[in-house]
């Protein structure tokens, strides 16, 4: 091993959201482990964490999704006690998601609302009358039924998150390492380090694919081929004359949503197509052609709608069931997976990454069990589908 090499307990690929709260979380709950955070752009410029709209939300139609918005509402609400001071301004609103069904829908919003109310979700059940008279300014003649959280969910700060844990797991010990990983160094199930574009190699007992939209490329160094793609999502910045009142994230049958942030709005809607790996650059044209007429014909002030502004960044689309794959897998014990949390996953980090740290430590759940989300399903053909994609 040369000088420039490293020898380290656990060597995480990807810094984003997934890669630096599990550097936290391990080094949280055992300060003895060394551990190096590989990352090859520390801007983030293109990293989703940083390009997220950042929304938490619980009316999720699997329960285990359920759970980890829970126990993450409660980190985020607290985030100060566990990271840095700082960490206690996340900006976090809870506002609510209004989920919005015409006939078509309704059985199906009617069951995910009666699941969810049987988990412990405060959510309220709006027929088009109650639509009409508590948002005012909806259009409601195709609406049949709405759900709305009335606590535990919003959004907040994801760039301010993912900095926080940065930060913190900088200051228990962990080591970031600008660099690009190319390749594993081993071969079967003893892969034993990364290697690196400039020559080096970091040798580990442990790794782990926190690689967000590019983890399927990392899992190819193995020989995996991971059933996750990285799909383009654009972020809309809105300004709009108009001011409406009580306005939570919307998510309308057609597709799209759209949430306030300071005076103006974000909005978004999923492409058709929906390429893997499309350019990383917004599609300006999606405004007027898609986004628009379906605002403005739910929310009709929004006529008089602009846009000011555009950004783009990956899902992590997990193809198989839409849900996180963790753990390992039978024939790479050494090889971890924390990927595929197809557009939740900021808002899941805080929970799903100090749940893979006990596994990778202790070698069980501690905290909650998240052993529904074991990437082995993917193998076996178990899907665990969730519906609620947005």
């Amino acid at each position: 091993m040369s000088e420039a090499d490293l020898s380290v307990d656990v060597a995480i690929v990807g810094g984003g959201i997934m890669g630096s709260a599990l550097a936290f979380w391990i080094t949280r709950l055992d300060p003895r482990c060394a551990l190096v955070v590989i990352e090859r752009d520390p801007s983030y410029a293109t990293a989703s964490s940083a390009l997220s709209a950042a929304g938490i939300r619980q009316q999720y139609t699997t329960e285990i999704n359920v759970r980890i918005s829970q126990a993450s509402i409660e980190f985020l609400r607290d985030a100060g006690r566990h990271l840095d001071r700082s960490a206690a301004s996340l900006g976090l609103q809870e506002r609510g998601y209004l989920y919005l069904a015409s006939a078509a829908g309704a059985e199906r919003l009617d069951a995910c609302w009666r699941r969810q109310r049987a988990l412990g979700v405060e959510v309220a059940r709006l027929d088009r009358a109650d639509l009409a008279a508590r948002f005012p300014w909806l259009a409601t003649d195709d609406l049949a039924l709405g759900t709305l959280g009335l606590r535990g969910e919003g959004w907040f700060d994801g760039p301010g998150l993912l900095a926080a844990f940065a930060s913190q797991a900088r200051a228990q010990g962990v080591r970031y390492l600008r660099g690009e990983a190319v390749g594993f160094t081993g071969s079967g199930p003893q892969l034993d380090g990364v290697r690196l574009a400039d020559g080096r190699v970091i040798m580990s007992a442990a790794i782990v694919n926190a690689a967000g939209p590019w983890a399927r490329a990392v899992a190819r160094w193995a020989g995996i081929e991971l059933p996750v793609s990285a799909r383009r999502r654009t972020v809309y910045v809105i300004e709009c004359p108009a001011r409406l009142t009580e306005l939570p994230l919307l998510i309308d049958p057609s597709g799209f949503w759209i949430r306030p942030e300071g005076e103006r709005y974000l909005a978004g809607y999923p492409p058709t197509p929906d390429d893997d790996g499309a350019p990383l650059e917004p599609d300006h044209s999606g405004f007027e052609s898609v986004l628009w007429p379906a605002l403005a014909t739910r929310i009709p002030a929004f006529e008089s709608a602009r846009l000011r502004g555009a950004w783009a960044g990956y899902y992590e689309m997990n193809d198989f069931d839409q849900n996180g794959l963790l753990g390992t897998l039978p024939d790479q014990p050494r090889l971890w997976f924390i990927n595929g949390f197809s557009g939740h996953g900021l808002q899941q980090a805080p929970i799903v990454a100090r749940g893979l740290a006990e596994r990778i430590l202790f070698g069980r759940y501690r905290t909650l069990d998240l052993s529904a989300l074991d990437v082995t399903r993917w193998l076996d053909d178990r899907p665990l589908r969730e519906l609620n994609v947005i």
